[in-house]
């Protein structure tokens, strides 16, 4: 798989705005008249899939459309949230921060809402850290070098890490997303972004494609002091999310985070009005928060200074008081999304990633996923059987079996290996034949999959080395269990063998 690196690619990568959508049904039954609004509700039904459709620009008032304010990108800065402890991706996050976690064979998590900003030409990022952040930091510094060279204006990518200043208020570490932006907001005061009017809230644990441009034009076309990124959810992951109800106008009225039983009940909503097809309202009637906001700048520095001092987290503090007295404003993004925070579900996107006809990809010619430029050979494979699998560069694969896996950088399968459901996230160094003969002399595992080994539902952490004739099935069905001394650990039934472990000859898990 192909990476290509900011500084060679931007002006290529980066492609003119699409025109902007219309508004959700509610929008236009707001800004129309009832003959018009009529009209577009056929329109709403007849779309094929999707939650917005395509409306002529008549349906806008000649007023309206006169008012309208085209927002640039070099009013929008954006702050992207990794400073979380990644508690529920351990092992994973066990030496990492969580937006460092690799995804898709030769990505991280990071390169996703960076590649997002950079496709929206927005080139004011800051990226917030707190746990185990020395890798994200060089993965960072290495592949986003936005505010160096010539040709970027007055763009930049800073690294903003937890620290401890002088004050009671100065020696506490990061309590939560809104704690951690209010310790930084002296930032915006600063010169070079008094022309910032709003700032952007990503997380660094998702998985999508997303025109943050578009979100910002619709928070500024509606008046928003704050909007609220959205899907669709059925019944069986609503409680896992933030969850909204809005009135006619888009506007929030209510916001709960992860409700259950009767709270979750009375968050239900006829998803048919914002113009989902009927089969799709009929399963989701749940409006989920994606974790992703604008802020108005003035009103960020209000909240978080003034009226809500001591709220910590945006989600379950911030963004439900806000909704009583200002107006936030909910944004139903019709995308892919997928929150990859757990073990599981981050397992389940990167095989998802392996279908045929997957809901994302990172094959978009007009807006890639950036990263860093590793500048590896193409992939050997010598007499190999490889079904619905990615195999990334500078990979050794020798008389293997490769099934819907994916198969990270630098990675190696020896004679006789069966990989099956099973991401394995490769090396950061390659071993010379000579040193890898000397390791196999000496009774010692090298680097990669040994010859004979049989692996199926497994994660496997880089730099593992995984001996001969190993069997990881998990043939019991173990859903939870704790073996660090042995080199793994088993999340939700899936196998995770750590970083840097060593999985002797003949072990079977």
């Amino acid at each position: 798989m192909a990476t290509c690196s900011w500084a060679a690619t931007t002006a290529a990568a980066a492609p003119p705005r699409p025109p902007a959508r219309c508004r959700s049904r509610v929008a236009a039954l707001r800004r129309t008249a009832a003959a018009s609004a009529a009209a577009a509700s056929c329109v709403l039904a007849e779309a094929p899939k999707g939650l917005k459709v395509e409306q002529a620009d008549a349906v806008e008032p000649a007023a309206a459309a006169a008012a309208r304010r085209d927002v640039g990108p070099d009013t929008v800065a954006s702050i992207i949230l990794g400073g979380g402890a990644g508690t529920r991706l351990f092992p994973l996050t066990r030496t990492r921060a969580k937006p460092a976690v690799p995804v898709g064979g030769c990505y991280r998590l990071i390169d996703i809402p960076m590649s997002n900003c950079i496709n929206s030409k927005i080139n004011k990022i800051y990226v917030l850290t707190q746990f185990n952040s020395q890798s994200l930091n060089r993965h960072i510094a290495r592949t986003y070098n936005i505010g160096e060279g010539v040709g970027f204006g007055d763009g930049f990518v800073e690294v903003l890490a937890a620290t401890q200043t002088t004050g009671e208020s100065g020696k506490r570490w990061f309590q939560g997303t809104a704690d951690a932006v209010r310790q930084f907001l002296w930032l915006f005061e600063d010169a070079r972004l008094k022309r910032i009017e709003n700032i952007l809230i990503l997380s660094g644990d998702h998985l999508y494609r997303m025109d943050y441009m578009d979100f910002v034009q619709k928070h500024v076309d509606k008046g928003a002091d704050i909007s609220v990124a959205c899907v669709p959810v059925d019944e069986s992951r609503a409680s896992d999310f933030g969850l909204m109800k809005t009135d006619k106008n888009g506007r929030i009225t209510d916001f709960l985070e992860k409700p259950k039983d009767e709270s979750l009940k009375s968050m239900q909503l006829d998803m048919g009005t914002f113009g989902l097809r009927p089969e799709v309202a009929d399963t989701c009637k749940y409006m989920a928060s994606m974790g992703i906001y604008v802020f108005r700048t003035d009103i960020l520095l209000r909240l978080l200074r003034g009226h809500y001092p001591t709220a910590n987290d945006f989600g379950s503090e911030v963004i439900p008081m806000a909704a009583k007295d200002y107006n936030v404003q909910a944004y139903l993004f019709d995308g892919y999304w997928e929150d990859i925070g757990t073990i599981k579900s981050f397992f389940e996107a990167n095989l998802a990633l392996t279908d045929q006809s997957p809901n994302f990809y990172f094959y978009d010619p007009v807006k890639p996923i950036f990263t860093s430029p590793r500048f590896l050979p193409p992939t050997k494979v010598e007499n190999c059987k490889v079904l619905n699998s990615i195999v990334s560069h500078g990979c050794f694969l020798t008389e293997c079996s490769v099934d819907r896996s994916v198969i990270g950088v630098r990675s190696r399968l020896e004679p006789g290996v069966q990989l099956k459901d099973t991401m394995m996230m490769g090396a950061d160094y390659y071993q010379t034949e000579a040193e890898r003969f000397s390791e196999l002399s000496d009774g010692k595992v090298p680097v990669g999959v040994g010859e004979n080994t049989i692996i199926r539902n497994c994660i496997i952490d880089k730099n593992a080395r995984i001996g001969k004739n190993v069997m990881i099935m998990n043939s019991q069905n173990v859903q939870e269990a704790e073996r660090p001394l042995e080199g793994f650990y088993i999340r939700s039934g899936i196998t995770v063998v750590l970083k840097n472990a060593v999985i002797p000859d003949g072990t079977v898990i």
